[in-house]
């Protein structure tokens, strides 16, 4: 496998990959996210996203096919010595394998073949971020909206909690009012999951087929303007002492209420 060293601090792709790994801007601005490991390399290379430069660390055992497929899809193979490589991570222990990739956000959706949906308003937490795209993927969800407020989907920490859904689960970015609207106009009725004083107990036979529900900010929950255009509002019965659930938990349950009719 035929490698280009990386041996200045000051080389172009080494430098891209630091920026991806550390700022949300550049993110944005080059439409591409920085990636870890042969794992989710792999997850790349057979999703329809375009891979720019695959970095491996020098000593780093690797799978040479994955190599060899990432080279015939005209993917750079780079290497560098582990003081350099470690310039391009955010991580204090990575893997050895970094990789730039096209950032997975959908720029349009038609959102006349979505029928179950997650929408987001404010979410702030990476980890949680990565659970609910990981378990939105698991039970086939439509599509995830990201609204105002939320953290980046393509942050490494994000990224590396989808454990390869990022790659797989359908995401867009667009103002709460905007998707509430699309939701309602193609027959999707959107729940709030939120602590108010007219919220329903979620119904034992679980949500419609064809049903969204917006999950809050972590620490305010669901906005005001998000309760005022939604459909219904939704609790979810616990019988302990707890006040409320963590939010990638609670988009869990409902992820599963709104899919385990099937169909």
């Amino acid at each position: 496998m035929e490698f280009t060293a990386i041996t200045s601090r000051q080389n172009a792709t080494l430098k891209h990959l630091a920026r991806l790994a550390r700022e949300k801007k550049y993110r944005l601005k080059t439409g591409e996210m920085v990636c870890e490991g042969e794992k989710m390399l792999g997850e790349a290379l057979d999703s329809d996203i375009r891979v720019g430069a695959v970095l491996v660390r020098a000593g780093t055992a690797c799978d040479d096919a994955l190599l060899t497929r990432a080279a015939a899809q005209g993917v750079s193979l780079l290497t560098a010595e582990k003081a350099l490589f470690d310039l391009a991570t955010d991580v204090e222990t990575p893997q050895g394998v970094l990789f730039s990739c096209e950032r997975p956000v959908r720029q349009t959706v038609d959102f006349s073949s979505v029928r179950r949906a997650v929408l987001l308003d404010g979410l702030q937490d990476p980890g949680n971020l990565g659970t609910i795209l990981r378990t939105a993927d698991a039970f086939a969800l439509d599509l995830v909206i990201l609204c105002e407020g939320c953290t980046d989907p393509t942050a490494p920490k994000v990224v590396r909690a989808t454990m390869g859904a990022a790659f797989r689960q359908p995401v867009c970015q667009m103002p709460l009012a905007e998707a509430i609207d699309a939701l309602q106009q193609h027959g999707v009725p959107v729940y709030a999951a939120a602590l108010e004083p007219d919220s329903v107990p979620l119904p034992p036979e679980g949500l419609p087929e064809r049903s969204a529900v917006i999950i809050g900010n972590e620490g305010n929950g669901v906005t005001q303007a998000a309760l005022d255009l939604c459909d219904h509002k939704l609790i979810i019965p616990m019988a302990g002492r707890a006040e409320s659930l963590n939010a990638g938990v609670a988009a869990a349950i409902l992820i599963w209420e709104m899919t385990k009719k099937g169909g």
